[in-house]
């Protein structure tokens, strides 16, 4: 295990912390992937969050030496990331998708969907804006399985004149979603309801429907490093094939979509599974720059052939 006394005690710099801190998470062998993809990215995270600095460089502050308090807040830290296995996220109660902050605990999965990085890229509303062009005629979305609500409350900054209803079926989840709703300014946008997928919404129709359900199967799930096993299972689990939840929606979403309106999904990998299942179905499939074929687009009319 680290010795954080000894790094508190020794090491003066960013730079040294953060060197320190990649050497004893490789040793450590810990698993990434809850908002950042490698030992190293997460070492400059949690120095950054910790110092209070912006998280999108840590360049500027390599050479800056830091206070007694300050290196053994650092120290630590890495030490609690090696010693709990718990994600980094969770430690320092923070998370983002394209630099939008938002408040996570272990009631919620960490928020890390492609959904998020492809409404800032420009799906809806940009110049290659392939699935709604005009943002202002959204007047109605649903973030389905919202979790912390984070891509309710992208969706409510994209769309200005849109109501937005947060739905999910975990109480938990949806306190912390509160917590960022509130934080965000949204409380008088964005509706919470409890309920099991549709049954939330019941009697609703929306313009927009965005979901990023449990999709992951059940032996997948058993598998998991130990950081996923921190993380609320129902948020995880889609059942034997991860894709229960995929076709439920998939097969009530026509009756909440209005005449025009679309779904747009995360699936995880199961694509293949997905249109072997749905032949007569025509998805529209999106990429990112970290994913191929894990989010899909299908509109009210596609879905109702």
């Amino acid at each position: 295990m680290p010795d954080a006394n000894a790094a508190a005690n020794q090491l003066t710099t960013v730079r040294d912390f953060l060197r320190w801190a990649l050497s004893e998470f490789r040793a450590a062998k810990l698993s990434h992937g809850h908002g950042t993809a490698s030992a190293l990215d997460e070492a400059a995270f949690l120095i950054l969050e910790t110092l209070h600095l912006p998280v999108d460089d840590i360049n500027p502050w390599l050479d800056a030496k830091l206070l007694e308090t300050e290196r053994a807040a650092v120290a630590e830290i890495i030490a609690r990331r090696i010693e709990t296995r718990i994600p980094a996220a969770y430690l320092v109660k923070r998370a983002y998708i394209h630099g939008v902050p938002f408040y996570v605990d272990e009631r919620v999965i960490v928020p890390r969907s492609y959904i998020g990085e492809l409404m800032f890229t420009g799906v809806f509303g940009g110049e290659d804006a392939s699935l709604i062009e005009d943002i202002a005629a959204v007047t109605s979305v649903l973030d389905l399985c919202t979790g912390s609500g984070c891509l309710a409350i992208i969706a409510a900054g994209l769309f200005p004149e849109a109501e937005i209803d947060a739905a999910d079926l975990s109480e938990d989840a949806l306190d912390v979603a509160r917590i960022n709703i509130d934080q965000h300014d949204f409380g008088n946008r964005i509706n919470i309801l409890q309920g099991d997928l549709f049954e939330a919404v019941e009697g609703r129709s929306y313009d927009l429907i965005i979901s990023n359900p449990p999709y992951v199967a059940g032996d997948e799930v058993a598998a998991f490093p130990p950081e996923y096993g921190h993380e609320p299972i129902m948020a995880h689990i889609g059942g034997e094939d991860g894709l229960d939840l995929v076709r439920r929606i998939l097969d009530e979403a026509a009756d909440h979509l209005n005449p025009g309106g679309g779904l747009l999904c995360e699936i995880g990998t199961g694509r293949d599974r997905l249109v072997a299942a749905y032949p007569h179905l025509d998805f529209l499939w999106l990429d990112t720059e970290e994913s191929q074929g894990e989010v899909f687009w299908i509109t009210r009319e596609q879905l109702l052939g």
